[in-house]
């Protein structure tokens, strides 16, 4: 049972002068037939589909017959739609056929010539110039969204018809506004389906695995320097509004440290805007929910009040590295830390951890030479702010943040001792008036401790 008729071979056949047609013969016809049709209807629709269209053609079919080396079809063509015209040749036996349309030569002789085509010529226009398409005629001047048809009207300029065109411009703020950028960042859905991952894995106190995972791959992966600015801008708001959690700021500070051990990014141009978020965590007033409390204990329930100098630490390594590593892509990026430093350094009502994030941020930038320019000629008058916090009893927190910030100014005050310089004698009377040499010069309660290493004694003593 063929999908081929017999009874139209046996016409065809008829036509053509073969009356005597065998049964086998004919129904072998239909199938060869049905195969020649499917393979014709194949090869068209190929070029259906290559052409990105939904509908066959008639070119389809032409074409797919010269790829066959069959001969074509002559008398069709897909460019003007086809008429058909029904006319009956029996009861109930309808026939279809394509009407072809009259033509008078008296009409065509007599018709006007048709214009003469224009000469073939070249202009050139700017398309985009730095990435703003210029208001020529050559450019469209509507842009239409692919995906759904619709007419994009706010990216239009406002341009008005009347005297005043600067009030119709102000019509729609948005749309006049001059700050536009000129290039659109777009990333693959593959990268920020990256980047989702890793900042959830990341900020998922529950799952340590994860964020040593994602921590690992921001540091060895490549091909990830188009989420630089978009971690960078992470961080940013993160430490912004979570100055109170340290586990978040932690993590930040550790995405940070992961994005400058990765050699495959360029952080140069974005240190201006990761330095303010590592500054925060290093020089902040109050950091945690118990830093900064005035007359609090140090007790075991909840989280440790101490826990903000350990934040304090790891944000001071990695300001050092930043400033190693690309301080001299800035030359006033070192001169610009030190004075914020300073500032809060010399700032009484600042807190003793922002102090002592403010030394160690000394140590950080410049090492002995910003300790011994800016720390030591200020220890005389900062004693007064380390006087009070020490005299309190056992388990009071301002005393332990302050035997922090002295331990803090004395590994500052490590960095000026020099290899070569030579061992103090061992007189007695020498040591006593060196000792009193160092208190009057930083003061009681750092001299004291100072006056116990000779070589940083000499040190601080020779500045």
């Amino acid at each position: 049972m063929t999908l081929w008729g017999t009874d139209t071979v046996r016409d065809v056949a008829e036509a053509v002068g073969i009356t005597n047609l065998n049964k086998e013969v004919t129904s072998a016809l239909c199938r060869d037939v049905e195969f020649r049709m499917s393979l014709v209807l194949e090869q068209a629709i190929k070029f259906m589909r290559h052409s990105q269209r939904t509908i066959l053609w008639c070119s389809d079919i032409a074409q797919a017959l010269r790829v066959l080396d069959v001969e074509p079809l002559y008398g069709y063509e897909s460019t003007r739609p086809l008429r058909y015209g029904e006319a009956s040749i029996g009861p109930g036996q309808p026939l279809f056929y394509v009407e072809d349309e009259e033509m008078d030569f008296e009409k065509l002789i007599n018709a006007p010539l048709p214009k003469v085509p224009r000469e073939m010529s070249f202009t050139a226009h700017w398309l985009a110039l730095e990435g703003v398409q210029p208001t020529i005629p050559q450019n469209p001047s509507v842009l239409t969204n692919t995906t759904d048809n619709r007419t994009i009207d706010s990216l239009l300029p406002k341009t008005g018809t009347g005297p005043n065109q600067t009030l119709a411009a102000m019509a729609d703020s948005a749309s006049a506004s001059t700050t536009k950028p000129l290039v659109k960042h777009v990333l693959s859905k593959e990268l920020q389906l990256y980047f989702q991952k890793v900042t959830s894995s990341i900020l998922d106190p529950a799952q340590p695995e994860y964020r040593a995972a994602g921590l690992t791959s921001l540091r060895e992966d490549p091909g990830l320097h188009q989420l630089v600015p978009y971690f960078v801008q992470f961080v940013a708001e993160k430490v912004t509004h979570n100055l109170r959690d340290l586990f978040l700021l932690r993590q930040m500070m550790e995405l940070v440290d992961a994005l400058t051990r990765n050699d495959n990014f360029n952080l140069s141009p974005y240190v201006a805007s990761m330095i303010p978020p590592v500054l925060t965590c290093l020089t902040g007033r109050n950091l945690g929910p118990g830093a900064g409390g005035n007359g609090a204990t140090i007790n075991g329930t909840g989280s440790n009040p101490m826990d903000h100098f350990e934040l304090r630490d790891f944000s001071a390594a990695l300001l050092q590295r930043l400033c190693s590593k690309y301080g001299r892509f800035s030359h006033n990026l070192k001169p610009r830390l030190a004075r914020s430093c300073l500032k809060t350094f010399l700032d009484p009502r600042k807190t003793l951890g922002a102090h002592y994030g403010a030394i160690l941020g000394f140590k950080a930038v410049g090492g002995g030479e910003v300790v011994r320019s800016l720390v030591v000629p200020n220890l005389k008058e900062y004693e007064d702010v380390l006087r009070g916090p020490l005299s309190g009893g056992e388990g009071d927190l301002q005393k332990a943040e302050a035997e922090m910030v002295v331990r803090a100014i004395m590994q500052a005050l490590a960095t000026l001792i020099d290899d070569d310089v030579p061992m103090m004698n061992g007189h007695a009377d020498g040591q006593s008036d060196t000792k009193e040499r160092v208190i009057t010069k930083v003061g009681e309660v750092l001299g004291t401790r100072v006056s116990e290493d000779a070589r940083l004694t000499r040190a601080v003593l020779d500045t």
